[in-house]
């Protein structure tokens, strides 16, 4: 790993720009890991603790998180442990120079993306940060598309919600008619206002969106 220059200054921020965030309490650790990250471009932002960086407000970009396994006051594992009860999914790679298998093991089934032991490879540490970042944007797309959906499906009429679950587990034109007590013409003029507003563009289209949002006989509505 690369040590013994000062950081380079932090790079400018843009709205969409990828963030890698490093905890460490060594200086030279963390002036070394900033300067590798940024000579291949990426955007670093370093804290010499755990309370440090959850003072701190990131930016709602793409990002990852280096933290060293021990730290001052908390620990990389138990810092793991308080951001999964914040509801804080960002992905961690965990580093360490005292590593053991008990601790890797717990590390990784709390979802850590690497474990790797100083001192490490540069291109070991850029690999894992990639695999990171992108776990973090394919995550962050998952939840727009998510929310969208959401929000699509909150404009449906109650009759609506309950033809789109319907029909997306299957059922005809017909067969929707007869469970509900509609005429059949009334089904497909509901289908047609529900293919609109949820801008679904065939009904496979539509059935995908039904399975993102959970929703079947019985269900109720969309999971939370």
């Amino acid at each position: 790993m690369m040590t013994g220059r000062p950081a380079l200054p932090p790079t400018p921020a843009n709205a969409d720009e990828p963030t890698v965030f490093v905890v460490d309490d060594d200086a030279s650790v963390r002036d070394a890991l900033s300067n590798l990250f940024r000579s291949v471009g990426l955007r670093t932002e370093a804290f010499g603790s755990a309370h440090e960086f959850l003072r701190h407000k990131p930016p709602d970009v793409p990002s990852c998180l280096i933290l060293d396994i021990r730290l001052p006051r908390l620990s990389g594992l138990d810092f793991q442990a308080e951001l999964a009860k914040a509801d804080v999914h960002i992905p961690i790679i965990f580093m360490t120079g005292h590593g053991d298998i008990p601790m890797t093991v717990r590390a990784m089934k709390a979802g850590a993306v690497d474990f790797l032991t100083k001192p490490f490879r540069d291109q070991d540490m850029l690999d894992a940060v990639t695999t990171a970042i992108e776990r973090d944007r394919n995550r962050r797309d998952e939840a727009k598309t998510l929310a969208n959906l959401r929000g699509a499906f909150a404009t449906l009429s109650t009759r609506e919600r309950q033809i789109m679950t319907l029909v997306t587990a299957g059922l005809m034109n017909k067969q929707v008619a007869a469970e509900i007590g509609v005429a059949e013409i009334t089904v497909k003029i509901h289908r047609g206002h529900i293919m609109r507003k949820m801008a679904a563009k065939s009904l496979p289209d539509l059935v995908r969106m039904a399975q993102i949002l959970q929703i079947g006989p019985g269900s109720g509505g969309p999971q939370t």
